[in-house]
């Protein structure tokens, strides 16, 4: 049962963070502490009946270390259901805000991150995978990059296959598209697969190369482009 009326506290040890809740950011609280400082405007947070923090965690937190009151209301019965809830309804920040926030802290990596980013204009997935290693997305990567841990491990790599990559802008107009950097990635470590050579093959017949829906798809094209006219066919696919 949720009440309209706000308490106030100064003592923060009676509130708790519920099991499950999210951890915190510290780009995000920082942040917090920022614009409190500037302008402490009226706000509260959720607590349930045992003072759990259902909304505004961080709020507290950046409240708490500024030694400034709590403002909040106590809404019974509230659990980790309700928080997945607010958190689902909440404006999530995306991969740009986490990147600017980095670097203005002065993180190295995600300068070196947002380097490359503005060199070859991919995606941010796509970044991450080549700078990582991986040839596809990574839920466990993109966890790290949100939280201030990532770190560039193939940076040297990842700039030769980009710089590849980019030899068909002005060919292709789909060359950034997720699903054909995923393809090219996966067939740049294969032995079989020639890249100069199915280059120029879509050089000579540009149209042959058209959006497919997934990175199968871009293979299985990929193929057929790469054996036309091919004395020695090669499966691209396995």
């Amino acid at each position: 049962m949720a009440t309209s009326q706000v308490h106030t506290s100064r003592d923060y040890s009676t509130f708790k963070t519920l099991d499950g809740n999210r951890n915190i950011n510290k780009l995000h609280l920082r942040r917090l502490k920022e614009s409190i400082k500037e302008n402490y405007l009226f706000t509260v947070i959720t607590v349930n009946e045992n003072h759990e923090i259902i909304d505004g965690q961080h709020r507290f937190t950046a409240i708490k270390e500024l030694g400034l009151p709590v403002r909040y209301v106590v809404c019974k019965g509230y659990g980790l259901n309700e928080i997945q809830i607010l958190n689902r309804n909440s404006k999530n920040w995306n991969s740009d805000d986490y990147l600017e926030g980095y670097c203005n802290l002065g993180n190295r990596e995600y300068q070196k991150y947002k380097e490359f980013k503005e060199r070859y204009d991919f995606g941010h997935n796509e970044t991450m995978s080549m700078l990582t290693g991986y040839n596809s997305g990574n839920g466990k990567v993109i966890d790290k990059f949100r939280r201030g841990k990532f770190r560039i491990t193939h940076l040297r790599e990842a700039r030769a296959k980009a710089d590849k990559i980019s030899l068909f802008k002005g060919i292709y107009k789909g060359y950034k598209r997720r699903a054909f950097i995923y393809a090219l990635l996966d067939l740049m470590d294969k032995e079989q697969f020639e890249f100069t050579e199915f280059l120029q093959k879509v050089k000579l017949q540009p149209s042959a190369l058209t959006d497919c829906k997934d990175r199968e798809q871009y293979i299985s094209l990929i193929e057929e482009i790469y054996n036309y006219k091919r004395r020695m066919k090669v499966n691209l696919r396995y």
